[in-house]
Parts: structure tokens; C-alpha cells; sequence
């Protein structure tokens, strides 16, 4: 039987899988990605068995503790190094354990010919612990150690084959992007400890009451941004599509199911703080529907295919973040369409590292084509994730799509017309993107160069893939029976109250049904009964071209913030360098010269010395008359 003083070891087995892989060195390569896998998956076992104790304590008695030591005392604030496992973390716990120990499984075959597999592990194995760490913290502060550890982790891997510059490049903006959304975090730290003393969950949501809207409003907009920069939300959003040149499994691992939900998880742990402090809640929402749509839009006109899939992510996690800010009504909802997202999205982007590993590596879905009769069974397991996505019934994301789509419209007024619209506006998109990606990938006349030999990939890549294609089938429906999930998560949030069906559920689901088969019958209208150039067409509308080069968030950002940062950094420079150190060197050149100037009285001759006492003396002659006078 599993308690509280195993907690640790859900994190502890995968980090000390990293620790001893790296410190093993090459000695380990030969076996180094097995230990690593079992490292994950014995985590995820250990993760299963809490859940099923969890589920047999009352509702009260689930959430359990683990204090490891006492990390900061300084008077009456004190910090401990504790881990909370409750109704919420456990279902990230068995999402990063789970989906992470199935894309340790795929990794093992696609990453087989890499000299630095062994390497390639211990970060996997290092992402997984922390991202554990991340939501198993029992406050701010350590979740913050976490929120850390994924930030290094992701670095590592999507820079892992950095002796290509523009890989290394695209580390390293990942990493500057996420330290903005970090200072929101550490911000929001700041306020909570100088304004209620502590920095625990169970603390902060207590001091919520004796603490004024204006500090909470301040604290909730910090943890927006924080949230922003991790889940690629706007503004904080132009990372995510560079940081496909990690490997594929990274993709599925980091950019799918784990570490970008990790905005999500921050602000539905703080529900407490966004409930006090309706203004961040607002700027919740508007950021979700902004990047629901940018995302989207994206998505319409990328040619790689995994950069097709990332911008779906942004979009995706626009959808949960907008749930998120709808309050106690869409908490529930916003972890529902995470859960089901982190199937379907790691199965496609497993699904379209098998495409590339058929094809040579090659991304560009313009020439692809006809692959299903080469691949069948990424085709099966690809389409399944496709049609969940898009929220075909019964598939996952049909159940916790259309709920997101419904909690929108009734959240009454102007503000549920128009959010709910957005939502369907995104729903039709998602189809003709997605619709986009099946039909040139799978569909249509081959159009791959000469020389390309498609080839299913072997069962260790197609296993995984298909687990999750499982999940994406199953998930929603599960979650959904007997309201499932919200019950399960329902202790952990403030009653919903009463709110009026503006918009009946079943003409919602009729709107949502009509938004995929406009957005599908657009798609194939475009792509499938035309014929496709392998070349990119060049002569596009503006539109086009903006939503290639990502509607110019790079442009912007370099306008904005690097070229004045630049011009900022080099005013900075010259004025050290001409004043501070130009005053330093002006002491210095002026004490060398007086020196040297000095020098040339010391001469070493006893004449010259005899002479300067002459002249001495008569100088003081002169002055004794002058002043007798």
C-alpha cells in the first residue's frame, strides 16, 4: 500500500535516472535507454498506485502530504520542501509519467542511430522529474524549483543537436522567452510574500480574504504572464514553432502534453486568486481566445508538418486557457481538454516523426502524399488523433471541445456572444488545418523526390503511437460519464452557483458539429479534389504570407523589444566604456605620466644632483629677499 512518504519517489526515480546516466557517461550507452524507460515507467506504476488509493479514501482524506525537510525559516515565514498529491496533480502525474514513458518507448527505435542516445534519455529522464516536481510542489516556491527544471530541461532538448546553428539558435529562444514568463512567476512570488506572508497554496488561499482586490489583480496578472511564457500563449508565443528542431519525440513530450500545459495547471492551481480578482480573470480569457485564433490561423499555411502541429498546440491551449479564465464553471473543462489534447496531440506527433522517419527526414508536407498505403497503421493512428482533434463524436476532443464551446456561450452577456463565437470560429478552423495536414500527408498522388523509399515504422515507434490512439478514442467519453472528472476535481474549487443555459447543450453540439464540416468540406474542397504543387506556391495573398512568417510575432518582437534592447544594451556599453572606464584610464594614464615625467629627474649623475641643489638654494635665496624687501 502506497503513503505519503512515497511521494517522493514518483519524482526521485526519474531524476535519479537522470542523475546516474549522466554521471555514468558513455559506460552506459549500451543500456543507458532501458534504465532510463524503466526509471519513467516505474514512476507511472507508482503514480497508478496512488491514484487507486486515492480513490478509496473519502474526499476529504485524498489529498496527502509529504514534508521532506525545512527549506527556509526567517522569523515567522517558513518554507518547506513538501509535496501535495490531490485530485488535480494526480492527473498530471499519471499524464507525465504515462505519455512520458511511451515516448521514452518510441525514442528507444527513433533514436537508435544517435551516437548520444544515452545523453538523449537522461534529459527525458530530467524533464520528467521535473515536471513532476512542478506539479507536485505544495507551494509557490516549489513549484517555481520545477517550473525551473522544465525550463532548463527543454533547453537541452530542443537544442540536443546544436551543431546545427539554427537549432541551437532556436534553444536558446525558447529559453530567453521562457525567462520573461519566469519573471512573472518570481513577481507573483514577491507579492504573495510581502503581502500575506507565505507562498503555500493552503496559505495563499487563506489570506485571500484579508488581502485587497488591487494586490490580487497585481498577482493574477504576474501569473498570467508566467503562464503565457510556458504554454506559448500571446504575446509570449513565437518560441513555440522554432523549437520544433528538437527531435520529434521532444515535440510530442514537451510541446504536447506536458510542459506547455504547464500555464494551464498554474492558473487552475490558483483559482482562489483569479475568483478574488475578476479584471486577471478577464485578461485570462482574452489572452486565450486572442491565441485560440492566432494559433489557428497559423496553422492554415505552415508546409512542415510539425510546425503545422505546434501552431495547433498554441491554438489547443488557447481553447484550456480560456476555459481556465471562465472561472469555477470552466476549471474542470480546461483539465478535461488538457487530458484528452495530451493523447491526440502526442499520438500526431509521434504520428508525423514515423512520416519522417519514412520520408528522410523530410517535413514538408508538399511532398508527401499517398502515404496511407505505405503507412497504414500511422495513417490509422495519425487519423484517430485527427478526428479527435477536430471533435468528430464520439472522439476525445468532441467532449471536452463542445463543453469549452458551451461554458462559453453561457457566461452570459456580450461577453458569452462573442467568446462563444470565437470558440466555433476556432472549431472551423481547426478542421481545415487538420483536414489540410491528413489529405497531404496521407492522400492524393505521391510527390516525394526520387531516391525516398516510405516504410511503416517498426513496433516500438507504432506501439506507442497506437496506446495513444486508444486514449484519443476512449478519453472524453470516460471523463464525461456521470460528469466524471468535474466531480473528481470539483472538492478543489468554489461552487459554481447557478448560471443560466443561455445556449442549450444540444444546439451547441449542433453548432460545434456544423463549425467541423464546414471547416472539413473547405479543406478537402482546397486540397483534395485539386491537385497539389510540391513546390510552394509563391504567388499567395498577403494573408497568406503573414500567417506563413507567423503573422509577424518575430517582426514585432524584434521591433519592439530586441532592436531598442540592443540599442539600449550599446548606449550602456559606450557609457562604461567611455566614462566609467574612460575615467579609470584617465587616473591611470595621468599617474603613468606624471611618473615618467618624474623619472627623468632621476638621472643617477652627481653633477645634475649638485646643479638642482644650486638652483634650489638660489631660489630660496631670491624668495628670503624678495619677502625681506
Amino acid at each position: 500500500m502506497v503513503t505519503s512518504s512515497s511521494l517522493v519517489y514518483l519524482i526521485g526515480l526519474p531524476l535519479f535516472g537522470a542523475v546516474f546516466l549522466l554521471l555514468m557517461g558513455r559506460k552506459a550507452d549500451k543500456w543507458g535507454h532501458l534504465f532510463a524507460t524503466a526509471m519513467s515507467a516505474g514512476s507511472f506504476v507508482l503514480g497508478l498506485l496512488h491514484f487507486f488509493a486515492m480513490t478509496n479514501r473519502s474526499e476529504e482524506e485524498r489529498p496527502i502530504t509529504q514534508t521532506l525537510f525545512t527549506w527556509i525559516e526567517a522569523g515567522d515565514f517558513k518554507v518547506d520542501a513538501a509535496l501535495l498529491l490531490d485530485q488535480l496533480s494526480i492527473c498530471f502525474v499519471l499524464l507525465i509519467s504515462g505519455v512520458g514513458t511511451l515516448i521514452h518507448i518510441y525514442s528507444i527505435s527513433y533514436m537508435s542511430h544517435d551516437e548520444n542516445r544515452r545523453r538523449f534519455f537522461a534529459y527525458l529522464n530530467l524533464f520528467v522529474a521535473s515536471m513532476l516536481l512542478l506539479v507536485l510542489g505544495n507551494s509557490y516556491l516549489n513549484l517555481y524549483v520545477g517550473w525551473e527544471g522544465v525550463g532548463l530541461a527543454s533547453y537541452l532538448l530542443i537544442g540536443f543537436w546544436n551543431q546545427k546553428p539554427a537549432y541551437a539558435t532556436a534553444s536558446k529562444k525558447a529559453f530567453v522567452m521562457n525567462r520573461v514568463g519566469d519573471m512573472g512567476l518570481t513577481i507573483a512570488i514577491m507579492i504573495a510574500f510581502a503581502t500575506m506572508g507565505t507562498v503555500s497554496f493552503d496559505g495563499v488561499k487563506e489570506a485571500v480574504d484579508r488581502v485587497g482586490t488591487p494586490t490580487l489583480t497585481a498577482m493574477g496578472i504576474m501569473l498570467l504572464v508566467a503562464a503565457a511564457g510556458k504554454s506559448a500563449q500571446f504575446p509570449l508565443q513565437a518560441w513555440l514553432g522554432d523549437a520544433m528542431a528538437g527531435p520529434t519525440p521532444v515535440s510530442a513530450l514537451i510541446h504536447a502534453a506536458t510542459m506547455v500545459t504547464a500555464g494551464v495547471y498554474l492558473i487552475v492551481r490558483s483559482n482562489f486568486v483569479f475568483d478574488a480578482a475578476p479584471t486577471a480573470q478577464l485578461l485570462v480569457v482574452i489572452v486565450g481566445a486572442i491565441t485560440l485564433i492566432f494559433g489557428a490561423i497559423i496553422g492554415m499555411a505552415k508546409d512542415d508538418i510539425k510546425k503545422a502541429l505546434a501552431a495547433s498546440t498554441m491554438s489547443q491551449i488557447g481553447y484550456m486557457i480560456v476555459a481556465a479564465g471562465l472561472g469555477p464553471a470552466g476549471y474542470a473543462f480546461a483539465i478535461m481538454h488538457l487530458l484528452t489534447h495530451g493523447f491526440f496531440k502526442a499520438g500526431m506527433f509521434l504520428g508525423a516523426g514515423s512520416v519522417m522517419h519514412g520520408m528522410n527526414d523530410e517535413v514538408n508536407m508538399r511532398k508527401y502524399g499517398g502515404l496511407r498505403k505505405m503507412m497504414p497503421i500511422t495513417f490509422a493512428t495519425f487519423g484517430l488523433g485527427y478526428l479527435a482533434i477536430i471533435g468528430v463524436p464520439p472522439f476525445a476532443g468532441f467532449y471536452s471541445k463542445d463543453e469549452i464551446i458551451a461554458t462559453a456561450f453561457n457566461s452570459g452577456g456580450a461577453q458569452g456572444i462573442i467568446l462563444g463565437s470565437v470558440t466555433l470560429l476556432g472549431a472551423v478552423i481547426t478542421a481545415f488545418y487538420m483536414t489540410r495536414v491528413m489529405v497531404l500527408t496521407f492522400s492524393g498522388k505521391p510527390r516525394w523526390d526520387d531516391g525516398v523509399h516510405p516504410h511503416e515504422s517498426p513496433a516500438l515507434m507504432w506501439l506507442p503511437m497506437a496506446l495513444l490512439a486508444i486514449g484519443s478514442v476512449t478519453a472524453g467519453y470516460l471523463f464525461t460519464q456521470g460528469e466524471a472528472l468535474v466531480h473528481w476535481l470539483s472538492p478543489l474549487f468554489a461552487k459554481k452557483g447557478e448560471y443560466d443555459e443561455l445556449m442549450p447543450h444540444s444546439v451547441v453540439t449542433v453548432l460545434a458539429i456544423t463549425a467541423v464540416i464546414i471547416g472539413v468540406t473547405a479543406a478537402l474542397m482546397k486540397y483534395q479534389f485539386k491537385s497539389v504543387d510540391s513546390v510552394v506556391p509563391t504567388d499567395v495573398s498577403l494573408a497568406t504570407r503573414l500567417a506563413r512568417n507567423d503573422l509577424g510575432q518575430d517582426v514585432v518582437n524584434e521591433a519592439l523589444f530586441m532592436r531598442p534592447g540592443q540599442a539600449l544594451t550599446e548606449g550602456i556599453v559606450a557609457i562604461d566604456e567611455r566614462v566609467v572606464d574612460g575615467a579609470v584610464r584617465g587616473i591611470g594614464a595621468m599617474t603613468v605620466g606624471s611618473g615618467a615625467t618624474l623619472r627623468r629627474t632621476q638621472s643617477g649623475y652627481v653633477r645634475s644632483y649638485a646643479a638642482l641643489i644650486l638652483l634650489g638654494a638660489l631660489v630660496l635665496l631670491a624668495g628670503i629677499w624678495v619677502v625681506t624687501q
